[in-house]
């Protein structure tokens, strides 16, 4: 059975893309794919990979049971004739409010990744991770942060987020350093962010993947009208924000152009190959290892400008 892990990350509409899954989760088991989503990792069968703080279990105990509990429900689904199973769960590689602490996308996802590959016990085939433009990123996860009781970011908090020496290629690096001999899938969120559909097509090769339900907008980053509605509530000052409707964008010029730069640098790497290490899925085709175009037709420092055609 191969097992495929989405890792999202967040605010690249996996919850849209687990909605997907979760509706579609019986038609999909008629064709031998299993499903396990947030429904079913949270507190449940992936509970312990990860040791949960002040349990009475010590953290050792708590990781051979999680183990065990994933060992003997991959055993049932394999006699059930299940053939691929998707495990999404975004949570899996860390969490957005530590990337804001600590100014870096996903710094223990090496780690983590690691307790999960012997909590399957090497059975990992595939993981699947979306990736998209640090300025729209950190914009979406600063907005979803505000919205949840998160404090305003100041000019400092923007800057370290723009001079950061760690982006997707440093994450995908350690991701691949956890899971030796893993094939890793990038998908740009700006290509795939509102089709969940082709995310299915290519994790498990289904030609004709279900169309309903796959193109629901679910959990959103909230509006800069929704944002300083939520400052008024909670009686802070709603003119702390910029005026106007839409997206709220915290960068100034200068940060935005310095974060699309990185994002531009992280494309490059990859479709250059990303040194063996993961296969970059664009609609202009496979970039991998021996498949990827001249690196000198390519340009640096140059993004496709339909970041807004996607969900934040």
């Amino acid at each position: 059975m191969d097992i495929i892990l989405h890792l999202g990350a967040h605010r690249t509409a996996s919850t849209c893309f687990q909605y997907y899954l979760r509706e579609k989760a019986r038609q999909l088991s008629t064709q031998g794919i299993g499903v396990w989503g947030p429904w079913r990792t949270r507190d449940g069968v992936l509970t312990g990979v990860l040791p949960v703080p002040g349990a009475i279990r010590s953290p050792k105990d708590q990781h051979l049971r999680a183990r065990g509990r994933i060992s003997l429900a991959l055993h049932r689904l394999r006699e059930k004739g299940v053939k691929q199973l998707i495990v999404s769960d975004e949570n899996m590689i860390g969490a957005p409010r530590r990337n804001l602490r600590t100014s870096k996308i996903y710094d223990g996802i090496g780690e983590r990744m690691a307790q999960f590959s012997d909590a399957f016990s090497g059975g990992i085939t595939q993981v699947v991770l979306s990736i998209r433009s640090q300025e729209t990123y950190w914009s979406s996860v600063y907005a979803f942060a505000v919205g949840r009781g998160h404090r305003l970011p100041s000019r400092d908090d923007l800057d370290r987020l723009v001079t950061t020496n760690r982006h997707w290629r440093e994450a995908i690096r350690d991701l691949s350093c956890a899971l030796p001999g893993v094939k890793i899938i990038i998908l740009p969120y700006e290509e795939y962010g509102g089709r969940p559909e082709q995310k299915l097509s290519i994790m498990t090769g289904l030609s004709k993947p279900p169309m309903k339900f796959a193109r629901e907008w679910i959990n959103r980053s909230p509006s800069l009208a929704q944002l300083r509605q939520i400052l008024k509530d909670r009686g802070e000052d709603p003119a702390a924000l910029p005026e106007g409707e839409g997206r709220w964008h915290p960068f100034d010029h200068a940060q935005s152009m310095a974060l699309r730069e990185a994002y531009a640098d992280d494309l490059f790497w990859l479709r250059a190959g990303a040194e063996g290490m993961a296969t970059l899925i664009e609609g202009t085709g496979t970039h991998q290892t021996g498949q990827t175009r001249d690196v000198s037709q390519m340009t640096r420092g140059q993004t496709n400008g339909i970041e807004n055609r996607r969900m934040a």
